[in-house]
């Protein structure tokens, strides 16, 4: 038997053991560890979701304890389980696990992929925050329009009480409530749902497909970061960002997601340089050279323009687009610049706590406000960090607002950016064609 140390961020890693380790005679997994996402660390994987040869749980570790974990528990294998970082991040993790004396795997899709009774239109990216969530509410709306069932199955976001995360619906606001969602959470969720979308998600994604394929005719898994389906697809859609060229060859998974994709969707085009949008279809075509390629752009909308126009604003964008995606900018500053602002103001000086530690971790978010919120804690360090920053009015381009769950001092102007299709075949006839419509 061997003894395998899991090493994840409370997603990935998670489902690769449920799918390939839990009852396989063959591995012992010894403990998670955990990293990118706070507060993750230190808890259990429960025994009701480890299974028979796990009657106290999987402990979840810290990641920088890894190599004392190896030699502490004599493990033969690591296995590297998360997701949007580069290629050269992996292989330092691959060099110390190795100088630990272990090995260091890669689980693929014959080994971490589902089949599903249903069709499935998976929909990822090749970095976080290119625009996956518009491209999934479109697809959606395609395929209600042809008056099919649909579920989404969001990634991965246990951040809370795994047991009661085992297998989550969301088809009201109240849900969001009930399951007691963190920012991310509703960032993600609540969106569908006001389109009349169920949305489901936890930790178990066999448990999960099962109930989704009761009331559906077609799942869409709405890809995290820029991790790879758990599903097999019958159409795979990867989404690219032309501010970003060169990530698509240069971060794992995304790279993986872009060799395999039917179709690489090039969005942003309406802001983005036209050479960068040249430059990177070149480079998709010269990774997956059958692919179709499509164009999009994500134009932005505002609600009251007023706010921004000639005045100071402080700009708020999604957290981990700005985090772990190496975004500088996103949606807000777009808008601030198409509305006019008469500044944006630098928050770096008034933030408080975690928020505060962000700017040091990710320096390249610059003038912004990272709209991070995985707990009670770091929800009010947010909002104090808002209400210190002296400016005029806010410009909020999060997916949700953030005046539902924290009280701020400022009036905002809440952006909001769908996808619109610009150039090559329509997403109606891709779907058509592989869904067999």
């Amino acid at each position: 038997m061997r003894r395998v140390i899991i090493m994840g961020a409370a997603g990935r890693d998670f489902h690769n053991f449920n799918l390939f380790f839990r009852n396989n005679r063959n591995f012992k997994v010894i403990c998670f560890t955990a990293t990118q996402i706070p507060n993750i660390a230190d808890r259990l994987y429960p025994k009701e979701l480890a299974g028979k040869g796990y009657p106290r749980g999987i402990p979840i570790m810290p990641e920088r304890k890894i190599t004392h974990l190896i030699q502490k528990n004599n493990v033969d294998v690591v296995v590297f389980s998360y997701s949007d970082v580069s290629h050269n991040y992996v292989m330092s993790k691959a060099s110390e696990v190795l100088a630990a004396g272990a090995d260091f795997w890669l689980l693929g899709p014959k080994s971490s992929m589902l089949k599903s009774k249903r069709k499935v239109v998976s929909i990822c990216a090749a970095r976080t925050g290119s625009g996956k969530s518009q491209t999934t509410r479109r697809v959606c709306e395609i395929l209600h329009e042809h008056r099919l069932r649909t579920s989404v199955i969001r990634h991965p976001m246990p951040y809370g009480d795994l047991k009661k995360q085992m297998m989550q619906k969301f088809s009201t606001l109240e849900d969001l409530d009930k399951h007691k969602c963190t920012i991310e959470e509703r960032e993600e969720y609540e969106p569908h749902i006001m389109r009349g979308n169920t949305v489901f998600a936890g930790v178990d994604y066999g448990l999960i497909l099962k109930q989704a394929e009761k009331i559906s005719d077609v799942i869409i898994w709405d890809g995290g970061n820029n991790d790879l389906s758990f599903y097999d697809s019958d159409l795979h859609i990867v989404v690219v960002d032309p501010f970003r060229v060169g990530d698509e060859s240069t971060y794992h998974p995304g790279e993986t997601n872009v060799r395999m994709a039917d179709v690489v969707l090039i969005n942003k085009v309406d802001t983005a340089p036209r050479p960068s949008i040249e430059k990177l279809r070149e480079n998709i075509k010269k990774l997956n050279a059958d692919v179709i390629i499509m164009e999009a752009a994500s134009p932005t909308s505002v609600d009251k323009p007023e706010l921004i126009e000639n005045k100071n604003v402080v700009v708020i964008e999604d957290g981990p687009t700005l985090t772990h995606g190496g975004m500088s900018f996103g949606a807000g500053i777009v808008a601030a610049k198409q509305y006019r602002a008469k500044k944006v103001v630098d928050p770096k000086p008034y933030a408080v706590g975690s928020i505060k530690d962000a700017y040091i971790k990710y320096p390249q978010i610059g003038d912004l406000i990272p709209a991070l919120g995985y707990g009670k804690k770091q929800i009010k360090e947010l909002e104090a960090t808002i209400n210190n920053t002296p400016a005029d009015a806010i410009v909020m381009a999060t997916p949700v607002d953030l005046r539902k769950f924290t009280k701020l001092n400022k009036p905002a102007a809440k952006i909001d950016y769908e996808l619109e299709e610009r150039f090559g075949p329509a997403l109606d006839v891709v779907l058509k064609k592989y869904l067999k419509l």
